[in-house]
């Protein structure tokens, strides 16, 4: 998630107009967040595994199960339906997608990618800090 949003940042021009005219590289920026939010769903299936909070039917019970355990804020939840909306508009309408939207939405929540990944991190270190108490 981190080297593609990376890879992203490094790319994305200033202007909607640039981007529309990157051709491949702009293509290339459409798979990278396509597989960043694939990647941040991933975690999350692997925290609700590893934390047993139940089986999950859907990417929406798995987030609804973090945020009751507290690992994700509820604000969160906002930021992850956005990026699963997008994720599923750039993997079944690509030919249909405006650019200058997507530019738009890449600059304004680019940044929801490193809160999730804070959250994430200062969920692992409570729980480690926890588990060094017990030991």
């Amino acid at each position: 998630m981190t080297e593609s949003i990376g890879m992203v940042r490094e790319h994305l021009p200033d202007s909607a107009g640039a981007f529309t005219r990157l051709g491949i590289v702009r293509d290339g920026i459409y798979k990278r967040i396509e597989y960043a939010i694939e990647n941040v769903f991933d975690i999350c299936a692997m925290l609700n595994t590893d934390l047993r909070l139940g089986v999950p039917g859907t990417d929406e019970d798995i987030v609804d199960h973090l945020i009751q355990q507290g690992v994700l804020s509820r604000g969160m939840l906002t930021n992850l339906k956005a990026m699963k909306g997008f994720r599923n508009i750039v993997v079944h309408r690509y030919g249909a997608i405006d650019d200058a939207l997507t530019f738009a939405i890449l600059q304004e929540h680019i940044g929801d990618f490193a809160q999730f990944r804070q959250e994430i991190e200062a969920f692992l270190r409570s729980r480690d800090a926890a588990a060094d108490t017990r030991d």
